[in-house]
């Protein structure tokens, strides 16, 4: 019964296991990128797997219980107890059969910049850098500060961060499968520390992110014909080499007009290496989102304009409030949502999602 009305469930059991197969031979296990794309499918198809093997067991034991019931009539209410627990689980596996982002399991780079507002906005932008990193903290995950362009008040114009998991996660707890939502335009109102009359300001910062592809992904190729690299002097606060050496680093990939900077590091190599992965991701992520239109399925959770109108999140200091606009959700504990208690909002954007996702399935 099970087999016929989860064919898609049965077919992920027996990829599964093919997957746990192939990872266990030598010559995978020693190659690294293999184990990691082996790695990431077997991730993704475990929810499924256990959710169908739940549901076969129970439907197994419901039946036998069924049996031993009308064999003896002391068994009934223990055969309808397993007859009631059914449901649930199919729906259970219903759910963990909605196709998921592709990218879930994957890490993330994040982009941080200042928008409408001044200094304000760039004070903004360095809370919503620290509110992220917090948040990774909590979730056990790892941060890189990639690049980091600061004010002179210590507010950022521009920053970016790598945000990684540590060894091979499921899918829903991959870093993307969180923070995709993040994309988009976050507005701020409080009284500035430059505001004389104590007067409240609206700024805004905006917030792009996208999947880290892996540096030897195969997924995407870069040929060097299509770079153009300009090297330079870094410029901002930094070490012994900052404005003495050309080791800054200007990389434009031609074909898509996407340019990357980066000054950060000390060497024109290291430099050089950070704008790649960088460039890689973004190539990765504007791939998947063509993919994703021809599909007619294109991803609603980025807003990419730092227009306020398109603003996804208000943080409303006066009132310690923080509103989601996609979503409606509503919660007064502004102080320790920066602090990176940002769980129950994230929970909120992943549980519309779902939601769409379910309903586009019928």
């Amino acid at each position: 019964m099970s087999e016929e009305q989860f064919p898609a469930a049965v077919a992920a059991a027996e990829e599964y296991g093919r997957l746990e197969k192939q990872m266990s031979q030598p010559e995978t296990a020693s190659d690294p990128a293999q184990i990691r794309k082996l790695g990431r499918r077997h991730a993704e198809l475990a929810p499924i797997v256990e959710a169908y093997q739940a549901y076969q067991s129970a439907l197994e034991d419901s039946q036998a219980a069924e049996q031993m019931a009308r064999e003896d009539p002391d068994f009934a209410e223990e055969a309808k107890a397993m007859a009631d627990r059914i449901p649930d689980l199919e729906q259970n596996l219903r759910t963990a059969l909605i196709p998921r982002d592709p990218d879930d399991g994957r890490d993330t780079i994040m982009e941080i910049k200042a928008g409408s507002g001044g200094e304000e906005a760039a004070l903004f932008a360095g809370d919503l850098m620290r509110m992220y990193m917090r948040y990774a903290e909590k979730r056990g995950w790892t941060t890189e500060i990639m690049s980091e362009n600061r004010t002179q008040l210590g507010g950022v114009k521009d920053a970016q961060l790598a945000i990684r998991a540590r060894g091979q996660v499921a899918p829903a707890d991959g870093v993307w499968a969180s923070l995709k939502y993040e994309g988009g335009v976050h507005r701020v109102q409080r009284i500035p520390v430059t505001e004389s009359q104590g007067r409240i300001q609206t700024s805004a910062a905006g917030v792009i992110v996208f999947p880290e592809a892996d540096e030897d992904d195969d997924e995407i190729e870069i040929d060097p014909k299509d770079l153009k690299v300009d090297i330079f002097m870094s410029s901002g606060p930094g070490g012994q080499s900052v404005n003495t050496t050309y080791s800054a680093v200007r990389m434009t990939h031609i074909p898509t007009g996407i340019v990357v900077s980066m000054q950060d590091e000390k060497s024109q190599i290291q430099n050089r290496q950070a704008a790649l992965r960088v460039l890689k991701s973004r190539l990765l992520a504007m791939k998947h989102e063509e993919e994703a239109a021809q599909a007619a399925d294109m991803r609603h959770s980025q807003v990419r304009s730092l227009d306020r109108s398109e603003r996804i999140r208000t943080y409303n200091f006066p009132e310690s409030r923080i509103v989601d606009h996609r979503t409606g959700y509503k919660a007064y504990n502004l102080e320790q949502v920066l602090d990176g208690d940002l769980q129950a909002v994230i929970d909120s954007d992943i549980q519309a999602d779902e939601a769409r996702r379910m309903a586009s399935q019928g």
